[in-house]
């Protein structure tokens, strides 16, 4: 086996967006589920009217959470594939050589699926231990019959078994695809890279070529930063809008998951930025650099992607929100008007601004203490 438990087990990032993907999606299809139960005792214009949002918010929540989140798991699975096989190609390589086809070894990498499972059972588990406060909260309408929580086994399937089949489906053929190389490249460690050849004299600033050396080497962690910038900035706006456009327990919820989701994505990130980069920082120490200048040729690279996801995360839960209100509940009685909430906007970006430079400044203060002496002798 070239995959073991224990390197599955590391895939934690994957587990934790699963679990709130199939929390919140469980939650509402449960909820959907029995709604439609009693669609036959929905009387008059207005029930009707919020029947049917009801309807199209748990439809649009399951789409919006549910489908981000498993690109996004998708997106680091991904990630993870590429980087194993980068860092432990000469084992590869050398089974290669003894004859071990590449569907062979891609098979291993389907116990990646298992990160897949863990955290869609915990999910689906913890959906339960919430749906009481929801179904209380929506049951408090007169408009609509009182709604109980029945266990649907179709959405365990659909939920859990589905997604773990199909991702370790896709471990398997991108594994099989990442591994269709030659195999002297596996074994001498040897990476394509694509983009021009830098001559000596367009190396002036070190920094600044360091800099662009780390952002080009590993795209994906562009994305991870923007999105644990999205989710803060979305997630933190829209969780203080609910207050008013629909309950403190909806609003807590959308909270908790925003903030697990950016410094879960965020800690995946950085960390393994600067695991990347070991021996470029230690060569730089070397060469008299300082935390100062390791940090920034490192860390701030990333500092674009992380403040354009907090913009982007801000235009979202404005239009979402704003659709919600404006279409979806367009014809329900004494729905507020939803508004920009700028003073809410500032103290989000101020509070964001505090967070991520402080963590880059933790993180610059931890390159220092790389042990130059164990990278080195590596």
């Amino acid at each position: 086996m070239v995959v073991s438990f224990k390197n599955s087990i590391k895939l934690f990032g994957i587990s934790i967006m699963m679990c709130c993907a199939i929390c919140v999606c469980n939650m509402f299809m449960n909820y959907l589920i029995d709604l439609k139960s009693v669609e036959a005792l929905v009387d008059g214009p207005a029930g009707k009217a919020l029947y049917d949002a009801y309807i199209s918010t748990g439809v649009v929540c399951c789409a919006c959470s549910g489908g981000c989140l498993s690109v996004t798991s998708l997106v680091m699975l991904f990630f993870y594939i590429k980087h194993y096989i980068d860092s432990h190609s000469k084992q590869i390589g050398i089974l290669k050589a003894l004859g071990y086809s590449n569907f062979k070894i891609a098979k291993s990498f389907s116990i990646f699926a298992l990160s897949i499972f863990i955290g869609c059972l915990l999910g689906y588990l913890l959906s339960f231990a919430i749906m009481p406060m929801y179904y209380h909260m929506q049951n408090q309408t007169d408009l609509i019959p009182h709604v109980n929580i029945n266990i649907h086994f179709e959405l365990f399937a659909i939920l859990v078994l589905a997604p773990t089949i199909a991702f370790g489906l896709i471990a398997i053929f991108y594994s099989v695809k990442k591994l269709n190389q030659p195999t002297v490249n596996l074994i001498k460690g040897i990476t394509k890279t694509k983009g021009k050849n830098t001559d000596s004299k367009d190396k002036g600033n070190f920094v600044k070529e360091m800099k662009s050396s780390v952002l080009k080497s590993r795209k994906t962690l562009v994305f991870l930063i923007g999105l644990s910038s999205f989710c803060f900035s979305a997630m933190i706006q829209m969780s203080t809008s609910m207050d008013e456009l629909a309950s403190v327990m909806m609003g807590l919820m959308i909270f908790i998951i925003g903030v697990i989701l950016a410094f879960t994505t965020l800690y995946i990130a950085t960390s393994t930025v600067i695991r990347f980069n070991q021996k470029n920082i230690a060569m730089m120490r070397v060469f008299g650099y300082d935390g100062f200048s390791c940090k920034r040729a490192v860390l701030d690279c990333y500092r674009p992607a992380a403040y354009i996801g907090f913009a982007v995360g801000t235009l979202y839960q404005f239009g979402l929100l704003k659709i919600m209100v404006s279409v979806v509940f367009k014809d329900v009685a004494n729905v507020p008007d939803y508004k920009f909430d700028w003073p809410m906007f500032f103290i989000t970006l101020g509070a964001f601004i505090i967070i991520y430079e402080g963590i880059m400044l933790i993180y610059g203060y931890l390159m220092r203490k790389i042990p130059l002496k164990q990278i080195m002798d590596e």
